[in-house]
């Protein structure tokens, strides 16, 4: 009776322990699922909050900073030549204001593409172009950048908010002589440099 009993006794045990055990582990194993569960999300909304983070810097360097922008077309030889990439700096211009002969990128009266130019007139001047010189406030200016000089002849009297630009490459450049005079808000950046091909690497002036 008694080995029956301790027989019975221990198989009355076995059985209330084990599913306990089996309980805990299975409690265990749900934890450590939900944990890795837990952990993968954190991992994939760390990475979306990086890449997040990363656009909205690089649109703000864009936007107010500065930005790589490639030239397409000739009249800004021998300035700038075409298929040239620029450094073009636009904080200068959100913080302080365009220089005269400034070389700048510039959007036009309706148009939605973005120029490059000279920016030759500021608001009040009065600029001529007259056998293929320029004269602002009745100062003539030699401009020994320009290759080729224009022939055709104008006058113009700026604004408040005017701004006057031509290309250098007059005689083929589409600019102010053509669409008229800028306001301020369509003075976008200021052309720093040449960087790419990297053999014509060089400061634009």
């Amino acid at each position: 009776m008694s080995n029956v009993n301790e027989g019975v006794l221990g198989e009355a045990v076995v059985p209330s322990i084990k599913p306990i055990k089996d309980a805990a582990n299975a409690a265990k194993a749900a934890k450590e699922g939900s944990e890795g569960k837990k952990s993968v999300g954190r991992e994939i909304f760390e990475w979306v909050v990086t890449v997040l983070v990363v656009v909205a810097i690089t649109l703000t360097v864009r936007t107010f900073v500065f930005e790589p922008i490639r030239v397409d077309g000739e009249s800004m030889i021998h300035t700038l030549e075409n298929n040239e990439y620029t450094f073009t700096t636009k904080i200068d211009y959100v913080v302080g204001e365009p220089e005269r002969f400034d070389v700048i990128i510039c959007q036009f009266p309706g148009r939605t593409e973005r120029f490059v130019k000279r920016l030759v007139g500021l608001p009040g001047d009065r600029i001529e172009v007259n056998g293929g010189f320029l004269t602002v406030n009745g100062e003539r200016y030699e401009e020994e950048y320009l290759t080729n000089r224009p022939g055709y002849t104008g006058a113009w009297e700026l604004g408040e908010n005017e701004y006057f630009v031509l290309g250098d490459n007059r005689p083929y450049s589409n600019d102010s002589h053509l669409i008229g005079p800028l306001t301020r808000s369509q003075i976008i950046g200021h052309v720093r440099c040449v960087i790419w091909p990297l053999n014509k690497i060089r400061l634009v002036k």
